[in-house]
């Protein structure tokens, strides 16, 4: 029998929020928002394929079909309750040399910006990679620091989220969703 597999070769970022009184609706009313509801989602984990495009939104949107079974790394969190922050972001570390593959980190947290909750999440991805690559560095320096030794490293060109954050109302689930979504 044939060996078959799937490896990506385009991805694109995109978020979305939910508001329902039920937590269920209010994850479909975040992938609608997302503009990925029409999806069999099946989430991976944290590898982004050698030589994967990264598409605007709008292009990687435009390929996808209902009902289509579709690949993503996706961080999703919710509250219900009155004023809390709630947030996810998935990040990604894209290595210089683009033959190499890249990390993918999802991150959720309550009480986090989207400046804190997406440097978090490009920290994750970029340490990862770092540590694949045999950059040497220091993991209890600051992340602005590490950021500067990965980049003059050579090895990884850059780093990207897409953080989502919301605030909570009471009696009402609010939900956030951050994807990478993956297609052939």
């Amino acid at each position: 029998m044939q060996h078959m597999s799937f490896v990506p070769t385009k991805a694109f970022f995109t978020k979305g929020i939910g508001r329902h009184k039920n937590k269920l609706q209010s994850f479909e009313l975040a992938l609608r928002d997302a503009g990925i509801e029409k999806l069999n989602l099946v989430y991976v984990s944290s590898i982004c394929p050698p030589n994967c495009t990264i598409l605007p939104l709008e292009e990687g949107v435009k390929q996808l079909s209902p009902g289509q079974i579709t690949f993503c790394v996706m961080a999703r969190n919710a509250t219900d309750e009155k004023n809390r922050m709630v947030g996810s972001a998935v990040g990604m570390a894209f290595p210089a040399d683009k033959g190499n593959y890249g990390y993918i980190s999802e991150h959720t947290t309550f009480g986090a910006d989207e400046q804190e909750i997406g440097d978090f999440a490009e920290d994750l991805a970029s340490t990862m990679l770092a540590t694949t690559l045999g950059i040497d560095f220091d993991p209890e320096t600051a992340y602005d620091e590490r950021r500067q030794i990965y980049l003059m490293s050579g090895k990884i060109v850059d780093s990207a989220s897409k953080p989502c954050v919301t605030t909570g109302q009471a009696g009402v689930w609010s939900t956030t969703i951050s994807a990478v979504v993956f297609l052939p």
